[in-house]
């Protein structure tokens, strides 16, 4: 008899893995444990995870509790003899870890210790890492603190986004799970204990912190702008208070002496605005104000004129 397995995952970055175990021929997936369906978009249409859809197709059950604690007896009762985890978005309490005879692993976008928390992809690249990757381990009740069977490892862009990183990531990962799963099914996989020294990490991320600090250097500001992209995004203030978001493509350059003040305006067209920071000078190519659409610089320069000297980033209300 093929081992049961039941997947926990609700982000799209899960979906490429649930497929990978869908088609193995080392286990036999009885279920998927996902996150209830959520309004999207301006409508709020209630709409399903990705996960739910890929199961669903496959005719595999589905479980969609809204607090997993009070729904463990529902999960027990399934009698999972592997738990594969990956983006679920809920603790997974200890009733259901100690269930399965082969354990409860998960799949982290991050090269642990390196970047525990809920927004590991972002925190690589505002850290400015070389290397991102997967981390198979196993899941206790600490914050993605369980001892790590293995990693795959890739190189990052120097113009790497949270989507690009994203979407890479979600393809590795079954590559991390192919070699995980003949080890874990043998049982008693080799494992190591994460290094304390070296644990960072990242909470769940918040709009506000997309909004940018001008004193910053511009290299770190161009780290966040492309991280946070497409979520949650990056946003200054224009002179009349306006928030306006910033997108990739940008860039970073060491700044000359006699430095203006951070979010001075320096070079207004005709493809790019130059800013100063508090180290640097930031580039920026694309750009969207309220009830506009996202534009290239030339586009929306030409409807919306700015004046060198011109200082952004100082919130409503605030003096300049």
């Amino acid at each position: 008899m093929l081992p049961r397995t039941l997947f926990f995952g609700t982000g799209d970055i899960a979906v490429p893995s649930l497929a990978y175990l869908l088609e193995s021929p080392l286990v036999e997936v009885i279920g998927l444990v996902c996150q209830p369906d959520k309004p999207v978009g301006r409508k709020q249409v209630l709409t399903p995870p990705a996960t739910k859809v890929l199961a669903e197709q496959r005719g595999v059950a589905v479980l969609q509790p809204e607090r997993l604690r009070a729904s463990a007896n529902e999960v027990l009762a399934m009698a999972p003899d592997l738990i594969v985890v990956m983006a679920y978005g809920q603790i997974i309490p200890q009733a259901i870890l100690s269930c399965p005879r082969l354990g409860c692993w998960n799949l982290h976008a991050s090269l642990l210790p390196r970047h525990r928390g809920a927004a590991p992809i972002q925190a690589a690249l505002l850290a400015g890492d070389a290397f991102s990757g997967i981390s198979v381990m196993a899941v206790e009740l600490g914050l993605d603190s369980g001892p790590v069977l293995l990693q795959e490892r890739i190189l990052l862009d120097p113009e790497e986004t949270g989507q690009s990183l994203h979407d890479r990531l979600a393809a590795l990962a079954p590559v991390a799970l192919a070699r995980a799963l003949p080890l874990l099914l043998e049982g008693s996989p080799p494992v190591q204990v994460q290094e304390p020294a070296e644990v960072t990490h990242l909470g769940k991320l918040e709009r506000a912190q997309g909004v940018l600090d001008w004193s910053e250097s511009a290299e770190a500001l161009a780290r966040r702008i492309r991280a946070f992209h497409p979520w949650p995004g990056t946003s200054s203030f224009l002179p009349d208070g306006t928030a306006v978001k910033l997108f990739p493509p940008v860039e970073g350059a060491d700044l000359p002496s006699g430095c203006p003040l951070p979010g001075t305006l320096l070079e207004a067209g005709p493809e790019e605005l130059r800013f100063a920071t508090g180290r640097g000078i930031l580039t920026v190519r694309e750009l969207q104000i309220p009830g506009a659409r996202r534009m290239r610089v030339a586009e929306y320069l030409a409807g919306h004129p700015h004046a060198v000297g011109e200082v952004w980033g100082v919130p409503p209300g605030e003096p300049a």
